[in-house]
């Protein structure tokens, strides 16, 4: 074996046993969802999300598309915050619709129009108030604009189904 490939394989080693924090959350059928924050990188669960999630091997995903801030008539609110509440309403009822809840969630990636730093606590607020400790991994992605002009936020989300 060469002097690379023993050191790529004891660097692996060491890699995976270095203690990192998890946090596991489960649904009646057994299958859960660890929560990766390593100790040496900045812990972002203040903020409403996690470094990373790691699906169950017998689980099934589902993706929810985008889910903006529309009210059950197609109305969209001009403000920011009421439109984010509005948009996890949203997908709280989607994951309904699939027979799952929020723990079941791996994944978010939300869009934010115009974002700037004082949107970030009404973003972390609406987060924490639906998914408590078992944050999903997340990704914001700041746009110019989204499907409708209106539309100031959007939610997609990676559901680990039983």
């Amino acid at each position: 074996m060469s002097h690379t490939i023993k050191h790529l394989i004891i660097g692996g080693i060491i890699i995976m046993t270095i203690s990192v924090p998890t946090v596991a959350t489960a649904n009646e059928d057994g299958l859960k969802l660890d929560i990766v924050n390593p100790k040496n990188l900045y812990d972002p669960s203040p903020n409403g999300y996690s470094t990373a999630v790691i699906v169950p091997r017998q689980g099934r995903l589902a993706y929810i598309s985008g889910q903006g801030g529309q009210d059950s008539t197609g109305a969209l609110s001009p403000d920011f915050a009421v439109q984010v509440k509005q948009a996890y309403a949203n997908l709280r009822t989607a994951l309904e619709a699939l027979g799952a809840r929020p723990d079941q969630v791996a994944k978010l990636t939300v869009f934010v129009v115009d974002h700037d730093m004082s949107k970030l606590e009404v973003l972390t607020s609406n987060v924490k108030d639906m998914f408590g400790a078992a944050l999903p991994a997340q990704t914001l992605i700041p746009v110019s604009k989204l499907a409708i002009d209106p539309m100031l936020f959007e939610v997609e989300a990676t559901v680990v189904l039983e």
